[in-house]
């Protein structure tokens, strides 16, 4: 069985705890993006000042119709999510059968008409 480049979860809170050059940061971002798990990559390239892989990840998040990303990617880009970035978030959770996530962003998309 092939061996997780990524950390466990006490190593992750001790490497976000400590100074991390933007070239490591990015390398474990990735790390984890590369095992799909991509809220936890979220910290990393934020200290990496990823913005465009950022902004990669957003872009994602409302192609996949995932709320709860859309909101952590959005938060640490210091930016809100448009009603339209919201409305497509919720057609492609709606596509994927993911009822409530649909209308979690069709409610958020709601309040910025």
């Amino acid at each position: 069985m092939a061996r997780s480049k990524i950390p466990d979860p006490l190593k992750r809170r001790h490497l976000l705890e400590e100074e991390l050059s933007p070239a490591r940061a990015l390398a474990l971002a990735e790390a984890y993006l590369d095992e799909d798990r991509p809220s936890e990559a979220i910290p990393f390239l934020a200290r990496a000042e990823a913005s465009d892989r950022l902004a990669a990840l957003r872009d994602q998040a409302v192609d996949a119709g995932d709320p709860f990303l859309l909101r952590r990617v959005c938060e640490v880009l210091d930016e809100e999510p448009s009603a339209d970035q919201w409305r497509r978030t919720a057609a492609a959770a709606r596509a994927a059968g993911r009822d409530v996530q649909a209308q979690d962003a069709e409610r958020q998309a709601s309040l910025r008409d």
